[in-house]
């Protein structure tokens, strides 16, 4: 009898990360934009923080109470291998230059070793906010790494 509850731990090196045009409208219209789809070696930062506002009441001797509060979320830091296609910059230097209203929803998707999809994150109205390039090396023998930093305004786990 197969159990579709399995609590085995997923490997964290399937994953892919797809950008979407995210409208500022209230209509909330989003069309597919091919920026670097999937072209990623490393995802950190998926994080969400409650700050919990402490209460202390009168004639409660045991510690105060513990009510929900505001939710910070972390920066997202991908990597990639360097490559010729300048999607990541463009995107960052668009933004530098004041196109501050051009936001991404960014969605990382984590796949089970047979490919399928397993989980997959949606980080609301993403900015970069910045870009680093390799650090070159005339001794180094290691591929090199460039970084974009994404902060967003929110994260849903989609599945």
């Amino acid at each position: 009898m197969a159990d579709d509850n399995q609590l085995f731990p997923f490997h964290v090196f399937r994953f892919q990360v797809d950008f979407q045009e995210d409208s500022l409208t209230p209509s909330g219209a989003t069309s597919p934009v091919t920026l670097c789809s999937g072209a990623f070696s490393e995802c950190t930062g998926l994080e969400a923080t409650m700050e919990p506002k402490v209460i202390k009441e009168g004639g409660r001797n045991y510690g105060p109470a513990q009510r929900a509060g505001a939710v910070t979320f972390a920066t997202v830091i991908l990597k990639r291998g360097m490559t010729t296609t300048r999607h990541l910059w463009q995107w960052f230097e668009l933004v530098s230059q004041g196109a501050y209203a051009y936001r991404l929803s960014a969605t990382v998707t984590l796949f089970d070793p047979a490919g399928n999809s397993v989980l997959r994150w949606q980080m609301e109205k993403a900015l970069p906010i910045k870009f680093k390039a390799a650090d070159f090396n005339a001794k180094g023998t290691e591929i090199g790494i460039e970084e974009l930093h994404l902060a967003h305004e929110g994260i849903h786990l989609l599945r």
